[in-house]
């Protein structure tokens, strides 16, 4: 074989994005042997190579020896360490760059800033940007870009837009970042009004724009945005595309608005696992669990294999259904997937069979997993207190305080729901105590709910109300119903009618179920014109809210300014 078909070989085997660690040693071995020794094109492919293969060792006993360092050399070596993690010691590689002949770029300061933002390291990441400014690189498109994902990731909003607006002329790539920064930091507003500034500055939107925009649409009050999200896709043809149309459900599935988004699905040609995730888990938290359930059959007979996610998901909707028998063959499923190691499924598994009624089952799971955790110790508390063992439910938080676990919202919800069903009066009002004293952890609607609950079914319908009055202004309906459950079973109709009244103050809860349980109650007490009255006012919440599909169609766009 000739030299010059040699290097045609070893160039077309370095051209390759990856390499195996053994084809790496052979690679380096040759290039040693050869006048390509010396080449800074050839160390940087087989650092990168070696790091992609977590051997950091010899990525850097090669970085060590190599006498001519490019800059990508140099990125490549302060890369592989930023991405494993070990921000001590790219720093420090960094540091040695600055002290050598060559310099740092634009890409040098995008990865450090990445590994940072990762590590949540606000400090150091601002001092990179202070760097980069010094060297005359912090306004540069692809280091600009890279710092304003990387304090939008870290939660530094108000930095990346400072950044963001002192760059000159932004490509729609960073107009992308800034986008998807304001939605993942809840700012869904900014992230428009910037959306329609890209707009009429005459920069054209493309996929990652839609996509960015839809992750800020994350509540069911949101439904008139997602509207227009999906309208202006449609307007300038990227509905067509698996990444839109992806993320369209899992907006419209976060929205709650599940005939837009099974449509959406419909429509696409393959959809991805976030895809199905993302319809399987809205079509669960609106209560459409058989429609959950089918949709997970359907993916598994047309070869998909779940993650951890959508598994804990299904699971979820068989402990709702108290479907035991779908329940039992999910589990199978995930024993021969090998997933029942995995936390949520773990826990998710313990959820469904107390749910079921099969607490020795729970039990056993719970005692089988090596590593207890918070969302473990969650679903075995809830479990065991739906069964009405309430001194082993909080036998288990204890011992779950002795392990140095920090409880969060659901451990409350679930030592609440406990005392609940064991009218534990007392003990549910220290909890609710201690939950923001003791642990810090803010009350949440469900947790009040709990609370007035026990008030009220041990009698303390007075003591009940006056807590719910203390409570700042709109008070959710669930809290008021839950009192208005109350006052029903002990045949309080004087609270419940001034209950009653509280519900339907809040304009968009007139279709609730309260409304229902109210009319019951002046029914089975022999109030017909108030059964009459509240039934009227029901049926004009349903005719005021009629909209017929040209009506929708012109409000579509009222978020977007005209281009």
């Amino acid at each position: 074989m000739s030299s010059q078909t040699q290097l045609r070989l070893i160039i077309n085997e370095f051209s390759r994005k990856s390499q195996k660690r053994l084809s790496t040693q052979k690679l380096q071995s040759f290039v040693t042997k050869t006048h390509l020794a010396r080449d800074p094109y050839f160390a940087t492919q087989l650092v990168r190579y070696y790091a992609l293969n977590d051997d950091l060792l010899s990525a850097r006993k090669l970085f060590d020896v190599f006498p001519e360092r490019s800059v990508f050399l140099w990125n490549s070596i302060i890369r592989a360490y930023a991405k494993a993690h070990q921000l001590g010691t790219s720093l420090s590689l960094f540091s040695q760059m600055l002290s050598s002949d060559t310099k740092p770029d634009n890409f040098t300061f995008a990865c450090l800033a990445r590994g940072f933002s990762e590590s949540f390291d606000t400090e150091r990441l601002k001092c990179v940007h202070g760097t980069a400014i010094v060297s005359g690189l912090g306004f540069d498109q692809i280091c600009g870009s890279a710092i304003v994902k990387a304090y939008s990731e870290a939660g530094l909003i108000v930095e990346a837009s400072k950044l963001f607006v002192s760059i000159l002329e932004p490509d729609v790539a960073l107009w992308n970042t800034m986008v998807s920064g304001y939605a993942r930091c809840g700012f869904w507003e900014n992230g428009i009004n910037l959306f329609n500034s890209m707009l009429h500055q005459g920069n054209r939107p493309d996929c990652y724009t839609m996509v960015a925009l839809t992750t800020g649409v994350i509540d069911p009050s949101l439904l008139l945005v997602a509207w227009s999200v999906h309208g202006f896709c449609l307007k300038v043809n990227l509905d067509s595309h698996s990444h839109v149309g992806c993320a369209l459900v899992s907006m419209y599935s976060r929205c709650r608005c599940m005939t837009s988004a099974y449509s959406v699905f419909g429509s696409i040609s393959e959809p991805d696992l976030v895809a199905c995730s993302s319809l399987i888990t809205g079509y669960s938290k609106c209560g459409n669990h058989k429609e959950a359930l089918y949709l997970f059959s359907e993916l598994i007979m047309i070869g998909k294999k779940p993650d951890c996610v959508i598994v804990a998901v299904v699971l979820g909707s068989c402990a709702e259904l108290s479907n035991s028998l779908y329940g039992n063959e999910v589990h199978g499923y995930v024993i021969r997937l090998g997933l029942e190691p995995d936390i949520k499924v773990c826990s998710a598994l313990i959820d469904m069979y107390s749910k079921c009624g099969f607490l020795d089952s729970a039990m056993s799971l719970f005692e089988r997993i090596p590593e207890k955790n918070t969302v473990s110790f969650n679903s075995v508390i809830l479990g065991l207190g739906l069964h009405g063992f309430a001194s082993s439910a909080f036998e288990n938080f204890s011992e779950m305080l002795e392990m140095g676990l920090n409880p969060d919202e659901a451990t409350f919800s679930s030592l609440l729901c406990t005392c609940c069903h064991s009218g534990l009066l007392n003990e549910g009002q220290e909890i609710f105590m201690r939950m923001k004293s003791e642990f810090g952890v803010e009350p949440r609607t469900e947790h009040y709910v709990y609370i007035v609950k026990l008030m009220g079914m041990a009698g303390k319908l007075e003591e009940a109300f006056e807590f719910v009055m203390s409570f700042r202004k709109p008070v959710d309906s669930g809290i008021w119903g839950a009192l208005l459950s109350c006052c029903e079973v002990h045949e309080n109709t004087h609270l419940a009618e001034v209950v009653a009244e509280k519900i339907l103050e809040n304009e968009e809860e007139r279709r609730s179920f309260h409304n229902v349980m109210l009319s019951n109650m002046y029914a089975r007490y022999g109030k017909w014109d108030e059964v009459e009255r509240l039934r009227d006012r029901i049926s004009e919440s349903f005719g005021d809210e009629e909209v017929t599909d040209e009506e929708r169609a012109k409000k579509l766009f009222v978020v977007f300014e005209k281009q």
